[in-house]
């Protein structure tokens, strides 16, 4: 395997060095910050990155503030409340993106955020605690237990919110690639997907740097 330090030098000599590398990697927030994250903030950002996937990203942006009006600031106790005939008519809002399945989506993880909650007093209790070693279990977890919240998408929400974890994208994939794992374009597998963690888990013990920053530093290096 490839030693860190090497994709780092890359990264560095294709972008400009270390300072203009180090600007541009994502927020890590703290665990104490990251507990007190409002559960309406985690069911926003999983709409946001819900409606991007597949879409063009700039059109959701535009249209965010509107999102955050028709679904009033998306409190997870109001949403799965929404009779169908509230749902079918947000989908229609012209306001919005018109997707019904994605709409539907929204109340579908309003009641995970909620069920996620029960149990471990907020959203981002759950997301913090879960053990830096295994984000691939967390990517899981937001999979099964969530609605179209697989691949990066839920990737994406972790990230966004300032939640230390690698993303596997294509930049990332070709950065272990190259540095001698023995994975798929869409590595999807169990097997490949232990083996990006395994990776990240090694690469973060010999350069003590975070997840996120490990992540972007590798697609940097492409």
């Amino acid at each position: 395997m490839q030693p860190f330090g090497e994709i780092h030098e890359r990264a560095c000599e294709r972008h400009g060095g270390g300072t203009a590398v180090t600007a541009m990697l994502p927020e890590v927030r703290s665990a104490r910050a990251l507990k007190r994250t409002a559960d309406d903030r985690w069911l926003a950002e999983m709409t946001r990155c819900v409606f991007q996937a597949g879409f063009v990203w700039r059109v959701v942006e535009r249209k965010w503030d509107d999102f955050e009006d028709v679904f009033f600031g998306f409190p997870p106790h109001k949403i799965v409340m929404l009779s169908p005939e509230q749902i079918d008519r947000f989908a229609q809002n012209p306001r919005i993106i018109r997707n019904r399945q994605k709409v539907l989506a929204i109340q579908a993880n309003a009641q995970f955020v909620l069920d996620i909650a029960r149990e471990h007093g907020n959203f981002g209790t759950f997301a913090t605690n879960w053990p830096d070693e295994d984000l691939i279990g967390l990517f899981a977890a937001l999979k099964k237990g969530g609605a179209r919240l697989g691949g990066m998408t839920g990737q994406r929400v972790l990230r966004n919110l300032g939640r230390d974890t690698f993303v596997i994208t294509g930049d990332v994939v070709l950065a272990l690639q190259r540095a001698g794992l023995d994975i798929r374009s869409n590595p999807t597998s169990g097997r490949e997907l232990r083996l990006i963690q395994a990776t990240f888990n090694q690469w973060h013990a010999e350069s003590g740097l975070p997840y996120s920053h490990l992540s972007r530093i590798a697609a940097l290096s492409i």
